[in-house]
């Protein structure tokens, strides 16, 4: 080894400055700090008096100067300059004159006032053969860099490219965990807005559940005995994840506190829908049913805002009656009235079924959607039968008519039944 090492004229001290540094790069850094280390490893083992590390940026196809011993932060595109030779070729560059070199760009130089004599440009290349990106050295000292430099730096840039993309990976799955984490919260938050149990209505059998697509969803619903009545609501927001879920959040709430402030149903259908549509985002709306049932008379009034069908079986005739949106969707725009609610008179037997789009739309593996002649064969087969139950032979059978396709949208399900000897 010793002799090898005296014919390329590098040093006992040499192999013990490659060895101590990538000791060094084995450690845990973050990102930034790696590329420190990076550079002050170049220009220590290669005795330069500056060094830059620029990262590939993959999407962009550009290198990216993150950090540099006094040259403020740049973009360029991958085959520009020196740098973009060395990333296109993956070979190292050894300029002993910079200002020699038509690659070399001379604007770094006016702009910072150093002067770049010489230059060894590095590949930074992964044990995968993925290029990370390009070490740049600046101006060895008492010289230019000669073969032996390159050897040492070959070396150097394999152990670089390996730690910086474990740094890179390793960031990556923080924020990944981070991500996940918020997820889970926004979901518990969602999820607790949600009915922890079904309000006991004598005569009625009352059943409501949500199933989101991801960790949080577009989807909510609410079934709560309020002095106006029977709170009854099921929301879609467009869209899956944390914007959806807390705009029907915000809905959810903002309605809850509209009824409990002496509302009645046209009020706070329109009071909600006016200040939604005055803070959510332009593109973000909310499709919602919103009814309150008079479990004295039996008669659920409603307002659907874009949310259908509304699926009324009938019991005595063994009929399924559809009821269409009754206005726009909630938040899509400001509104001065409404038309008069819907009424539904629930007979005894009958079941009022809400569906969210994930059930309707559902797909099997042939792209064809579930659809209401399924739902409604279902309210037909087993309308007789505990809510609860009715909704687990719903979901098993949109689970047989896929197949196995994925869930892709958000499943909830709201059913109000009239038993048959109130």
């Amino acid at each position: 080894m010793s002799t090898q090492a005296t014919e390329r004229g590098l040093t006992v001290r040499d192999m013990e400055v490659i060895l101590e540094v990538t000791s060094k790069l084995a450690a845990p850094f973050d990102l930034m700090t790696m590329l420190s280390e990076v550079v002050n490893a170049a220009k220590q083992v290669l005795h330069a008096d500056r060094g830059s590390v620029w990262l590939y940026d993959a999407v962009a196809d550009e290198l990216v100067l993150e950090i540099a011993t006094g040259i403020a932060p740049v973009r360029v595109p991958a085959s520009a300059g020196i740098v973009g030779a060395c990333a296109r070729d993956r070979r190292i560059i050894n300029v002993p004159d910079c200002y020699g070199d038509e690659r070399f760009n001379r604007d770094v130089d006016r702009a910072s006032g150093y002067r770049t004599r010489c230059m060894l440009a590095l590949p930074l290349i992964d044990h995968k053969n993925v290029l990370v990106g390009v070490m740049q050295v600046l101006n060895k000292a008492g010289g230019v860099f000669g073969a032996n430099d390159e050897i040492l730096a070959r070396a150097l840039a394999a152990q670089c490219a390996v730690a910086l993309q474990r740094v890179r990976m390793t960031e990556a799955l923080i924020e990944g965990e981070k991500m996940r984490q918020e997820l889970e919260l926004a979901r518990a938050v969602q999820m607790s807005t949600l009915p922890a149990v079904m309000p006991t209505v004598p005569g009625y059998d009352l059943y409501g559940m949500s199933r989101p697509a991801s960790l949080t969803g577009g989807d909510t619903f609410d079934l709560a005995l309020l002095e106006q009545g029977l709170l009854t609501v099921l929301g879609d927001a467009t869209g899956h994840g944390i914007a959806p879920a807390l705009s029907v959040t915000q809905m959810h709430a903002m309605l809850r506190m509209a009824f409990r402030l002496g509302a009645d149903l046209d009020t706070a259908f329109l009071q909600v829908n006016n200040q939604l549509a005055a803070t959510i985002a332009d593109d973000r709306f909310i499709t919602a049913f919103i009814g309150l049932l008079d479990v004295s008379t039996h008669r659920m009034r409603f307002h659907s805002g874009g949310q259908a069908p509304i699926l009324h079986y009938q019991a005595a005739t063994a009929t399924c009656a559809h009821y269409n949106p009754t206005s726009f969707p909630l938040a899509a725009m400001p509104l001065t009235a409404l038309r008069s609610p819907v009424v539904i008179d629930l007979m005894p037997g009958d079941v009022l079924a809400l569906l969210s789009d994930g059930v309707y739309e559902y797909c099997d593996r042939h792209n064809e959607p579930f659809g209401e002649d399924r739902v409604q064969a279902i309210l037909h087969s087993h309308y007789r039968k505990p809510m609860a139950e009715l909704c687990s032979a719903l979901l098993s059978a949109v689970e047989e008519f896929a197949h196995g396709a994925p869930q892709e949208d958000d499943i909830t399900v709201v059913l109000v039944k009239r038993g048959m000897c109130a």
